[in-house]
């Protein structure tokens, strides 16, 4: 490594195979992105963070001095996303909510943390059941950084080429038709990621992301078919025992979107954590690093084949993996809708669902969550993969009561069948990616074809700002991507239009049905209606007659 002016010791290289060093040095991998972890692990990043935030501090440098690639690649890593394009010298804060459970204690905190940074500080519920806070400033983020492990909480290894934030049921626990509770795994997988959210630099460098999502009822509140790891939970008809059946290599990109496929594989549940840390790390021996567009985990899975690709991450465990269990059910599932009041499996016991449009809070909303989840619950809440929150055990007779509180105006608990199903992604507003504003063109698009429309069920409206496709526009009933349109000849801000994605049960990709469709509203809301009436059975308000003179 010496000849090449690396040292292993900081080098990304070092935890890698050789072949897979190789493959990271060779002059074909994919730039700038292999480079910039040869040169340094973003790993790294976790103690100089600190160091970098103190000099700040102290007026020793400015962020506009620092090193580009350790400023706009590297901090990821710790989860600090630098806006250059759109909020220069401020960051982006991804956490690790691992099945979206939060307590009212990490709540508060996190509304205290972006208080001070006005109009700019503002936090937003993600498609990963995850938190994203905006606005912060170098200076202040090794101290959030701190507050977050002290509090269970942390924000590292959630950006690049990392495993993402692990979902699983926002119901876990407290639903009668779970066959199990998916939190203690998730917290367990992450836990073995990350090293108990401190950092661990071995599965630092993969080869691309990593989703994981984990279904613990037939609902797949975890959307395991976009996952590339999808764990499904079945019950051995054998022992009678619940399992995971395996499903990999869902994800969407601007030059691909694919559904998982079965990898023919069961597990038992104390096999699921070794076996995502032996797949985790033949990824990273393995996966390519030629071409960032194919270096997603499907590809090395379509290259091998299934059946070696479990050979393989057998043999790094040390032992030979069962072949899936075949369940057949009789009926058909449909997926549950989680916002608004539902019993528990406890007796006398509710969960209370909030509709979160598109997923942007705001410093206060924090708090009154965390108040909320104290007064009338047991200290916590869920967060969702559709940008919501829930409060879970709730006595039924604080219902009433908690129904009345003024945030639940704001955020509503019976919000109307299009609300409910908004999803977005964060738009121009804050990403550099985003080819147009998503999250409050959303919010008043939807307002206005609530005001317009009645529906007899949901409809689930996803919005992306661009081809990567973050607000899953191809899992909605109807999905908008950002993209170029036209009107009177001149450029404007467009959509292409999808129509007719599932989830839950037998779940489908959306298909594109329209593409470079203005987002003006003179143009965009008539198409939407229209085709909220003739696929969606929404029907036109009929005005209140007018009162007698």
């Amino acid at each position: 490594m010496a000849e090449l002016g690396l040292d292993l010791e900081t080098s990304g290289l070092k935890y890698l195979s050789n072949d897979a060093r190789l493959r990271a040095l060779d002059k074909k991998a994919a730039k700038p992105f292999e480079r910039i972890k040869n040169e340094k692990c973003g790993s790294k990043m976790w103690t100089e963070v600190s160091e970098l935030a103190q000099l700040v501090r102290e007026g020793k440098t400015k962020w506009e001095d620092l090193n580009l690639d350790d400023i706009d690649i590297r901090m990821k890593w710790s989860g600090l996303f630098h806006r250059r394009k759109r909020t220069p010298g401020k960051f982006m804060m991804r956490l690790k909510v691992p099945n979206g459970e939060l307590t009212a204690e990490q709540l508060r905190f996190l509304g205290e943390s972006i208080a001070r940074y006005g109009e700019e500080g503002c936090g937003d519920i993600t498609t990963r059941a995850n938190i994203q806070l905006r606005g912060v400033l170098l200076e202040d983020a090794d101290k959030i950084m701190q507050g977050l492990v002290e509090r269970g909480l942390s924000s590292v290894m959630s950006g690049m080429d990392n495993v993402r934030n692990i979902t699983g049921s926002p119901i876990a626990g407290i639903d009668p038709h779970e066959l199990l509770d998916s939190r203690p795994l998730c917290h367990e997988v992450n836990a073995m990621i990350t090293n108990n959210g401190l950092g661990n630099p071995e599965l630092t460098n993969l080869p691309r992301k990593i989703n994981i999502g984990i279904s613990t009822s037939r609902d797949d509140f975890a959307h395991c078919h976009i996952n590339d790891v999808g764990l499904k939970a079945v019950r051995d008809p054998q022992t009678g025992l619940v399992g995971f059946n395996v499903e990999v290599g869902g994800y969407f990109s601007p030059k691909r979107n694919v559904v998982s496929i079965p990898m023919d594989t069961f597990l038992t549940q104390e096999q699921v954590v070794p076996f995502c840390k032996a797949l985790l790390e033949v990824f990273r021996d393995h996966g390519r690093r030629d071409d960032r567009q194919k270096a997603r985990l499907m590809w090395l899975v379509e290259e091998w084949g299934v059946d070696k690709f479990r050979d393989m991450i057998g043999e790094r465990m040390g032992q030979t993996l069962r072949r899936e269990v075949h369940v057949v059910y009789e009926d058909v599932w449909e997926r549950r809708d989680v916002l608004g009041i539902h019993a528990q499996k406890q007796p006398g016991l509710f969960w209370v669902g909030a509709c979160v449009p598109a997923g942007r809070l705001f410093p206060q909303d924090f708090l009154e969550f965390a108040r909320i989840a104290e007064r009338y619950g047991d200290g916590t809440a869920r967060i969702t993969v559709e940008e919501n929150i829930l409060f879970p055990n709730v006595p039924e007779a604080h219902l009433a009561e908690m129904q009345q509180e003024p945030i639940f105006r704001k955020y509503k608990i019976h919000a109307g069948n299009l609300e409910r199903g908004l999803v977005s992604c964060t738009g121009a507003q804050f990403c550099p990616l985003a080819i147009i504003e998503t999250k409050n063109r959303a919010m008043a698009v939807v307002g206005k074809l609530e005001e317009q429309l009645d529906f007899p069920r949901p409809v689930r409206m996803h919005w992306t700002g661009c081809p990567n496709s973050c607000g899953q526009a191809q899992v909605g009933d109807i999905g908008l991507m950002g993209g170029p349109a036209k009107l009177n000849g001149k450029a404007v801000e467009g959509v292409r239009i999808f129509l007719g994605g599932t989830i839950g049960e037998n779940p489908t990709l959306a298909s594109e049905f329209e593409k470079g469709v203005a987002c003006d509203e003179s143009i965009l809301l008539p198409k939407l209606r229209h085709l909220l009436i003739e696929h969606y059975g929404a029907k036109p308000k009929v005005a209140a007659p007018a009162a007698a003179v």
